[in-house]
């Protein structure tokens, strides 16, 4: 619970997912959760680009599987997890490992029990194909100004360069590399201390799931509902708390 009495919508989540494993008689039934790091190719294939995050190593995707169903999450701080499922529900998830196996897991029985289908990366020539729909989605559909992109993805930031013109366009990271430098036209800020200028700068916010494994999501919330901010949260990351709590999402080429 937040300082203000709210609740997040990843406790909120939480809270359902835990409902939902509960109904289902799933808590003390004898399964196991596999979670794996995969390799940037078992990942998201061989892209042209190689500029993703992923290839260059900066972050991984651990992979859960829950009787038969597997689903995705990224993070910069891949572990590996061998257990039962009541051992992931009281996880404390204070370490973005923890968070990342938590998320990956809920996304793998919420696929199992058929409450969302798409929890797998795209590939190969998917991710460029998915900027390009993202940028023009958000062009067509929610006719912006200014676009704020959370999470530096190099495909994306291209994509909405172009369609938006540079200019229009900011940017946060927190990969010290790429802090202060300019990317396809635009100046890449601090994640730590310039998101919520971003947030009250932009028309439309985009981020990306992996926020709600490396512990950001909530004070960019927070902002996105001061400024009253359109938004849209991308990847395979959120699909599931996205669908438990109702935040808005796009995911052109998640794979079931």
């Amino acid at each position: 619970m937040n300082k203000d009495g709210s609740t997040s919508p990843f406790e909120e989540s939480k809270v359902k997912f835990e409902k939902i494993v509960r109904e289902n008689n799933l808590s003390n039934s004898d399964v196991s959760i596999i979670v794996k790091t995969l390799s940037p190719e078992e990942a998201i294939g061989t892209p042209g680009r190689r500029d993703f995050p992923i290839v260059t190593g900066k972050e991984r995707v651990v992979e859960a599987e829950f009787q038969g169903a597997k689903a995705h999450a990224f993070t910069d701080s891949p572990k590996e997890f061998i257990g039962k499922l009541e051992q992931v529900i009281d996880m404390p998830l204070v370490t973005n490992g923890d968070r990342a196996i938590f998320i990956a897991t809920m996304n793998a029985v919420l696929k199992h029990l058929n409450i969302i289908e798409a929890t797998l990366h795209c590939k190969d020539e998917e991710p460029e194909k998915c900027a390009q729909e993202i940028a023009s989605y958000i062009k067509d559909t929610l006719r912006p100004e200014i676009v704020g992109l959370v999470g530096l993805n190099p495909a994306i930031l291209e994509a909405l360069s172009a369609v938006f013109g540079s200019k229009n366009v900011r940017i946060t990271d927190l990969n010290k590399q790429n802090i202060g430098t300019v990317k396809y036209g635009v100046n890449v800020w601090d994640g730590n201390t310039m998101t919520e200028k971003l947030v009250q700068k932009s028309d439309v916010v985009l981020l990306t799931g992996t926020t709600l494994v490396n512990g950001t999501f909530d004070g960019i919330w927070k902002a996105i509902q001061q400024y009253s901010k359109n938004y849209l949260i991308y990847g395979v990351t959120s699909s599931g708390i996205c669908e438990l709590t109702g935040l808005n999402r796009i995911c052109p080429y998640g794979r079931k």
